[in-house]
């Protein structure tokens, strides 16, 4: 009774393979409104002015509120296995990244 319980429960994820290579993202801009919560990831590139937004997700505020948590948890454990995450001061938008600036 319980395996067929548990076979119940379980959630199949497909993870389609130009999904699974990811999107970096090395600035993300949060909005909300009453409903729901909006994450945009962006890339910025060194000397560049223009930043692209690579990917949004949309999500409740109660998954937004999983969202937290699960990130909270999965940082404490990163940080228990591989020590403490420096968490500088954020630097301004644009960053410098102190390379040259780009010629064509």
């Amino acid at each position: 009774m319980d395996d067929k319980k548990n076979t119940q429960n379980q959630l199949n994820i497909e993870l389609p393979e130009e999904i699974a290579e990811g999107i970096y993202s090395n600035l993300a801009l949060i909005n909300h409104s009453p409903s729901e919560f909006v994450v945009d990831f962006i890339r910025m590139v060194p000397n560049v002015p223009k930043a692209k937004v690579k990917s949004r997700i949309i999500l409740t505020p109660q998954h937004a509120k999983r969202l937290l948590n699960a990130l909270s948890d999965n940082v404490r454990k990163f940080e228990e296995n591989f020590g403490k995450i420096d968490d500088p001061k954020t630097p301004p938008i644009p960053m410098n990244f102190n390379t040259p600036k780009a010629q064509a």
